[in-house]
């Protein structure tokens, strides 16, 4: 497999999460869309330190980087999340009105 094809993948996997995060309705679908752009991210940062860069380790030290602010904001998302359900009974962004005064 060349770099071409992990690119394709990850832009491929980019539009996906993209397309998920503005479409979707529900506060989770959105969250799981954002998941999947830091994912793609995360196969051109591999993918560029493979072939660019193979014997150095900078490219894999980012991406694990990636990996942890990723889980940090899934679980912050989650806790707003659950918080937001308990106040007011929804998961649906357009419902949320939070900050309208």
């Amino acid at each position: 497999m060349t770099l071409a094809h992990y690119l394709a993948l990850s832009a491929a996997l980019f539009l996906i999460g993209l397309f998920g995060a503005l479409t979707r309705r529900n506060i989770i679908g959105i969250l799981m869309g954002i998941e999947l752009m830091f994912n793609a991210a995360n196969i051109n940062l591999a993918a560029f330190n493979r072939f660019l860069h193979p014997e150095g380790i900078v490219g894999s030290a980012v991406a694990l980087f990636v990996i942890a602010v990723a889980a940090a904001e899934i679980v912050v998302g989650l806790a707003l999340v659950l918080a937001i359900y308990r106040s007011q009974n929804t998961v649906y962004a357009e419902d949320i009105s939070l900050l309208k005064g």
